[in-house]
């Protein structure tokens, strides 16, 4: 059996950023408002902000992390985690709105040995899901398909977002 390609290149940016360990990334956002939308920032708030995730496990991914970096919940304050929850109800609700998914996965990964690709900064996953969106092509080879590009996705999560008032904090 011949074996087939199927190439991601955009997927180099993350594998190449693993080992630049200069910045956060959610920090790099948070400094950096006048960015939002090149950086994929849906909100920000006194202690928080929501960013899609440029390297997606499903269209709609989005990660809600404080605006302080720290690494788990220990770190954090009681206010950091109020606003934190709120957000991430809020995300699911927008996300419902805008694009409909059946349901969601929602949570944290602490350390690298429980998955988190950015350990040091904790944030809340939020992944829309749909049935059947784990399909043959994800079984088979490990691939993730994404039907949208986040730049479309992030313009009508923000609308959506504006015309019901969210994030309500």
């Amino acid at each position: 059996m011949k074996r087939k390609n199927l190439w991601a290149p955009w997927r180099i940016g993350y594998i190449q950023g693993l080992a630049d360990k200069s910045e956060c990334f959610i920090c790099k956002n948070i400094k950096a408002p006048q960015d939002d939308d090149d950086n994929l920032v849906l909100w920000r708030s006194k202690n928080c902000i929501a960013v899609l995730n440029r390297f997606p496990y499903n269209n709609g991914h989005l990660l809600i992390a404080p605006v302080r970096h720290i690494p788990d919940f220990n770190e954090a304050n009681d206010e950091e985690l109020l606003e934190m929850t709120k957000m991430t109800r809020d995300a699911q609700k927008v996300l419902s709105l805008a694009i409909k998914p059946h349901g969601f996965n929602i949570g944290i990964n602490f350390g690298r040995c429980a998955g988190a690709g950015l350990p040091d900064h904790m944030h809340i996953h939020v992944v829309p899901r749909w049935d059947g969106d784990t399909n043959f092509v994800r079984v088979c080879s490990d691939t993730y398909l994404i039907s949208q590009s986040l730049t479309e996705l992030l313009a009508a999560l923000k609308q959506t977002s504006a015309k019901n008032n969210l994030p309500i904090l």
